[in-house]
């Protein structure tokens, strides 16, 4: 039986630098050489970034990636790489953009991987399964691939498939068991989600029985937008068995030696158990058969096996920590901010969004500033204060009572408004602060606020980006005190105070003022909202899981009428099974009502 020696690089390319992406799969390549590999893999779509949106209906950046891949076979080629097989995800097409007045039947772009040797592209696998749900919209940019890619490596078959390809029962994988490979390699862009890792691998295992076959499952890291990878790439055995498996959140090359079945003999017009064979080839489980073989591969290497070791997946707070701290990391560095800017109040929120920016960027990026009205109490000021030297940010107090004041002589202004003024004040001076010194304004409304409609327009939901968006409420505390014990276990200054973790929530923009005045307690209200906005369910299900009617249709009305101003918050990094934004997509105007 051959062992092939995989490398899997979990790694963090960038939406459009096809060039900085194509430099990335070189430095990874040589990398894996150094450590003997045969067969190295990149995630979905790694030479163009991913996911590539509307870029995909520009016919220049689809000319553009299939030259890069070219370029990149070349180049592996000149690094003295070429005899390392490599398998990369990019953008191609085999026809005009199915937008397009010119567009044909079955042609288009393409969700496509390439295998690269040699300094040539010696096979390609277009994505068969397109996910058409929460942040995806592949049926919008790519046309299906109907032919399952077998290539041999090193004596052994091994198939290409792409990402939804693993989620779905049939298809490549029920075609991978009836063309009689070894190894199914699947490159992902794979988003996270909390829990997912749990999924993960249960799916893999039902893949790899499906097939037959060893799985080795290769995903991207990363930020991008409001999505954040996090890797978690893994290899697992025909039998189930996990064989390695990466840690998350990072770059890692995961490199192991897989035994694998040796590749029989097959003829190219071999008739499969899916059907009459097409001419000129095979037929499995409904997918066409195209083979394609690798020239001489390095040998495998002497000496002990490699093994590439499994990292268990973290506690939840800690998994959701990294996530939000990469992928507020990744959006200001890839889109090139300086340094960010928030308001602290003294409150969890902007403590949490504090600790993160501080752990994402470092103290001498961020920038916090109290903005104390005549509202404001001695403690949120005190524990303003006392973050910042918990952190070591820019600490900066700017007073709005008088730029408040003056509104108030020139306008006849009461009640909610002059609330709602205050908050754009304080938007005002971060904004200023923002054009000012290249700051990127970070807002600090949680889930739950966003969702009830609980914030001030063109106030505190001012700011660029929104790392707290798919938090509830009772997840920040949560959050807070993990990252406190987290200091506090490796012996280090907890950043978030006690105060502002115990203290009642409040807006401080009237005396006296409590989250509690306005909305219910915040274990009463997370799981409504749960419910209704990550499950889809109705009033009717929600009362009957034992939530009080009245509570129930309060809520929903908050919701409801919200959404207005959820289609104009900042984006910020997706974390749940439904975020705000591309997962969850309703109407504005919108008269439907889940009313009792």
């Amino acid at each position: 039986m051959p062992t092939l020696r995989l490398a899997l690089s979990q790694v963090n390319p960038s939406v459009g630098d096809l060039a900085g992406n194509a430099g990335l799969v070189r430095r990874w390549t040589r990398t894996a050489a150094d450590a003997g590999a045969q067969l190295v893999l990149f995630p979905e779509m790694v030479l163009t970034g991913y996911p590539v949106e509307d870029l995909v209906f520009r016919r220049s950046f689809v000319a553009a990636s299939q030259a890069a891949l070219r370029r990149l076979a070349a180049d592996l080629a000149a690094d003295g790489l070429g005899g390392v097989p490599v398998v990369v995800g990019y953008l191609d097409a085999d026809g005009p953009p199915q937008v397009s007045s010119d567009a044909e039947p079955g042609r288009g772009a393409r969700n496509a991987a390439a295998v690269l040797h040699g300094g040539e592209v010696v096979a390609t696998y277009f994505k068969h399964h397109l996910p058409n749900y929460g942040v995806f919209d592949e049926d919008r940019y790519f046309v299906p691939g109907d032919a399952l890619t077998v290539v041999r490596v090193g004596g052994a078959d091994v198939a290409l498939t792409i990402c939804e390809d693993m989620w779905q029962a049939g298809g490549p994988f029920a075609a991978a068991r009836q063309a009689g490979v070894g190894l199914v390699v699947t490159i992902n862009g794979s988003p996270y989600e909390l829990n997912k890792d749990d999924i993960r691998l249960p799916l893999v295992r039902r893949r790899a029985a499906e097939a037959g076959a060893a799985v080795a499952y290769v995903n991207m890291v990363g930020g991008q937008d409001e999505l954040v990878f996090e890797g978690d790439s893994l290899i697992v055995g025909a039998d189930g068995t996990l064989l390695a498996r990466a840690p998350q959140f990072v770059e890692h090359l995961l490199v192991h030696d897989d035994e694998l079945p040796a590749a029989e003999g097959r003829g190219g017009d071999a008739a499969m158990a899916g059907g009459a064979a097409p001419a000129g080839g095979e037929l499995a489980a409904g997918m066409r058969i195209v083979r394609a073989t690798v020239g001489d591969v390095p040998p495998a290497p002497g000496g002990a096996a490699a093994v590439g070791g499994i990292i268990e997946p973290v506690a939840d707070e800690a998994e959701v920590w990294q996530a939000l701290v990469l992928g507020l990391r990744d959006y200001v560095d890839k889109n090139r901010f300086p340094s960010v800017v928030l308001g602290l109040s003294g409150g969890i929120d902007s403590a949490v969004v504090a600790a993160l920016a501080v752990d994402a960027l470092g103290p001498d990026r961020v920038v916090g500033v109290s903005l104390p009205s005549r509202h404001s109490s001695e403690h949120s000021r005190a524990d303003a204060e006392d973050l910042a030297k918990r952190t070591g940010l820019d600490y900066r107090v700017e007073p709005i009572q008088p730029m408040v004041d003056t509104f108030l002589a020139n306008m006849s202004l009461s009640g909610v408004t002059v609330e709602n003024l205050q908050a754009r004040v304080r938007g005002v001076i971060l904004m200023a602060l923002s054009n000012q010194e290249g700051h990127l304004v970070l807002t600090t409304g949680n889930k739950s606020e966003l969702a009830v409609g609980y914030s001030t327009l063109y106030g505190d939901s001012v700011g660029g980006f929104n790392p707290v968006k798919d938090v509830w409420k009772t997840l920040i505390w949560r959050l807070a005190k993990w990252r406190n014990a987290d200091a506090a276990r490796r012996g280090e200054t907890p950043p978030i105070p006690e105060n502002s973790i115990g203290k009642p929530p409040s807006a401080e923009l009237s005396p006296g003022q409590l989250d509690s005045d306005t909305l219910p307690d915040y274990d009463v209200l997370d799981p409504i909202l749960i419910g209704y906005v990550d499950g889809d369910l109705g009033r009717t299900g929600l009362v009957e899981s034992g939530h009080d009617p009245a509570v129930v249709d309060r809520v929903l009305r908050m919701v409801d009428t919200a959404e207005y101003k959820r289609r104009q918050s900042a984006p910020g990094t997706k974390i749940s099974m439904k975020a705000f934004g591309r997962d969850r997509r309703l109407p504005i105007t919108n008269r439907w009502r889940e009313d009792g």
